[in-house]
């Protein structure tokens, strides 16, 4: 346990470490780091941090982030609006968009069925994405979720709820993504071609 000499420091310190990946020796670089910058620094970054929670909204159609109710994806006129690319999160979508080796639409689903961790169908945004199979003339689903279990069970699931609609394709990206991998820490040129390569289910 740390012993810090300011309870300023500590409270920043304990807020830094509830950060995914961020221990409290981490936490403490980062809080010395911006102690020591000048107050506008601090200031900016309080603002773009609390701009980020209160200005930044979701995508109604695929809920990826936006700035709109539509995202710059979604909006644009030269993506391939009949093919859907389902992925786990919106750093999965980062992760994609920088192959550019994809150029249809997306669907987040907000995270994966895990019984383990109580994470059921109706946490996800999978009724959203069955109703616009069947609202949106979408003529190809692609998984694109991360190869663990909780992964597969989830592209299982929404797959019987497609499989009745005959003129539907479904697909799986390649495994160039190795079991247990997750896709935002891929590299661009096996994402790529794992999208390019996409296996039919």
């Amino acid at each position: 346990m740390l012993n810090l000499p300011s309870k300023s420091l500590e409270d920043a310190v304990e807020q830094l470490s509830n950060l995914p990946g961020i221990g409290r020796k981490s936490a403490l670089r980062l809080a010395l780091y911006i102690l020591k910058e000048d107050e506008l620094f601090a200031k900016d970054l309080a603002t773009a941090i609390a701009s980020l929670k209160l200005n930044v909204k979701f995508c109604q159609k695929c809920h990826n982030i936006s700035d709109e109710d539509l995202c710059n994806i979604c909006a644009s006129p030269s993506r391939d609006d009949s093919v859907v690319c389902v992925v786990e999160n919106m750093s999965d979508v980062l992760a994609i968009e920088s192959t550019g080796a994809y150029k249809g639409l997306y669907h987040v689903l907000n995270g994966v069925i895990s019984p383990l961790q109580g994470i059921t169908p109706n946490d996800l945004t999978i009724e959203h994405l069955i109703d616009r199979v069947h609202q949106e003339d979408i003529n190809e689903v692609i998984f694109a979720l991360n190869a663990s279990l909780d992964g597969d069970t989830t592209a299982f699931f929404i797959r019987q709820q497609l499989e009745a609609i005959t003129t539907l394709k479904l697909t799986n990206i390649a495994r160039g993504i190795p079991v247990g991998g997750a896709l935002e820490y891929a590299d661009e040129l096996t994402l790529g071609r794992s999208i390019a390569e996409r296996t039919d289910l």
